[in-house]
């Protein structure tokens, strides 16, 4: 690694850089037009945020809530765990251990350095994980191997799905830093009455690995409490997503990232919350003057991201998409599969439903819900097996009325490359243009931000979508 690049933890300067960026909307609007001049590398970032209006600045202080709590965990006596976006981070705030999720890091050093984040990326592989491990969980995890970020007391997390590298991964971290490990399994099937009580066998010896290595007692209380919150929040992403089937969608694209980013961040937590209620307050007022939520002003088409999104820096993907008039409709990591989900009409039998009677009952609620975050419910065998891939693309693409979709991942993403060309050529028969780029959401050095560009531009003229 560069030498200028080991002189700084990496969550200190994503903090540093969110608490100074969340406080420019705090002054008049001239003083923030002032400031523009002296931040050139970040402004194409934060101006979208601003111009989000009170959900962007909300998401500005609770993604900045999030890091100064990992860079401070240790100063209140909190534990630190590294984690997965694939495991709610719900049941660790009940018991006061701060998450490291790195596919959050990942995405937001992506996003927010011109540098990028590929110094981490390669020292993974100095250290001797392969190259080919997804980049999502590498982008970070270099710096914490690296010791550049805060302490790590232990490492957890589930298997998403069969997605090997990113189970890999965390066992190299846990076996290089010779930390504390536990590793959920993911279950088989949903709704399996067999896999459903293994699953909760399992959360339970989970949670005795956390109370052996924090050396605290779960706080059902307070579980309680983050269960309830998640219900209101799962209301209020289903009320959104009611929104997305309004033509044209009152959501702005940049709203997808705030729901799956503060999920994964805040789950449970009253900030993502306040998040959700200022994004359905926009929302219903562009719907009740019948606006389009693109900056552009206009809908020509809708499209489905059905894997994740592209992460070029200062939001390009998400730019480009407004100039071209084009809604995002959302992808598998905005949903929440939650019984009041609108689309569940088309999958039943695959959500969840939250119960807190009991402590059983809570801690079913939550390997339920986590069987159903992304890649875990969506990419955990065939694609074409029920309830999987296939079938839920099909019912959200009909549920939103999308006119295309599109696939996007890394080069580590395996299960989805064994079959994302036959997966392809199934939306294209039931009607739906599709689109695979081939380059990596978080390293642009597999293909440039303007190679796919060119390449998303080439599929939708020869498509006649634009």
């Amino acid at each position: 690694m560069r030498p200028e690049i080991m002189e700084y933890n990496m969550d200190w300067m994503l903090c540093s850089i969110m608490m100074a960026a969340s406080k420019t909307a705090d002054g008049s609007r001239k003083e923030y037009d002032r400031l523009q001049p002296y931040i050139p590398y970040f402004s194409g970032i934060l101006q979208p945020m601003v111009n989000a209006g009170k959900p962007g600045i909300t998401f500005l202080k609770m993604f900045t809530d999030y890091l100064d709590n990992i860079v401070t965990a240790h100063d209140k006596g909190k534990k630190v765990a590294l984690t997965t976006f694939c495991f709610s981070p719900s049941i660790l705030y009940s018991i006061d251990v701060v998450p490291v999720t790195l596919e959050i890091l990942t995405t937001f050093g992506r996003l927010m350095w011109k540098r990028g984040i590929v110094d981490y990326l390669d020292y993974c592989v100095e250290l001797g994980l392969t190259e080919t491990a997804c980049s999502a969980q590498r982008g970070s995890m270099g710096a914490y191997l690296a010791g550049l970020g805060a302490h790590v007391d232990m490492v957890i997390c589930d298997t998403p799905g069969v997605c090997d590298t990113n189970a890999n991964s965390f066992t190299f971290a846990a076996a290089y830093l010779d930390k504390p490990y536990f590793q959920l399994n993911y279950p088989q099937t949903i709704g399996d009455e067999r896999t459903d009580k293994y699953h909760l066998e399992d959360y339970m010896a989970m949670i005795d690995f956390l109370e052996k290595n924090t050396g605290k007692k779960l706080d059902l209380d307070r579980l309680k409490q983050t269960l309830d919150e998640i219900k209101i929040q799962d209301q209020l992403v289903s009320d959104l997503e009611d929104y997305h089937r309004l033509v044209p969608t009152p959501l702005p694209v940049i709203f997808n990232l705030f729901i799956y980013a503060g999920r994964f961040m805040f789950a449970g937590e009253p900030i993502y919350t306040k998040l959700l209620k200022e994004m359905l307050e926009v929302a219903a007022e562009k719907a009740a003057r019948g606006e389009s939520g693109l900056t552009s002003g206009k809908e020509n088409l809708r499209a489905f991201m059905c894997y994740i999104d592209h992460y070029a820096i200062n939001l390009k993907f998400y730019d480009w998409l407004n100039d071209n008039g084009i809604a995002h409709l959302g992808g598998i990591l905005s949903r929440t599969f939650n019984m009041g989900s609108p689309y569940m009409e088309g999958l039943e039998g695959s959500g969840y439903s939250i119960d807190t009677s009991s402590i059983e009952t809570m801690i079913d609620s939550i390997a339920q819900m986590n069987a159903r975050m992304p890649m875990v419910r969506s990419i955990r065998g065939q694609y074409d097996k029920p309830g999987m891939w296939l079938e839920e693309t099909l019912a959200l693409a009909k549920m939103f009325k999308v006119d295309c979709i599109i696939y996007n991942g890394t080069p580590g993403c395996r299960n989805t490359w064994g079959m994302v060309k036959p997966f392809a050529m199934d939306l294209e028969k039931h009607g739906y243009p599709t689109h695979v780029m081939y380059g990596d959401a978080f390293d642009e050095r597999v293909e440039s931000w303007e190679a796919s560009l060119e390449r998303l531009n080439e599929f939708f003229n020869v498509r006649g979508l634009l």
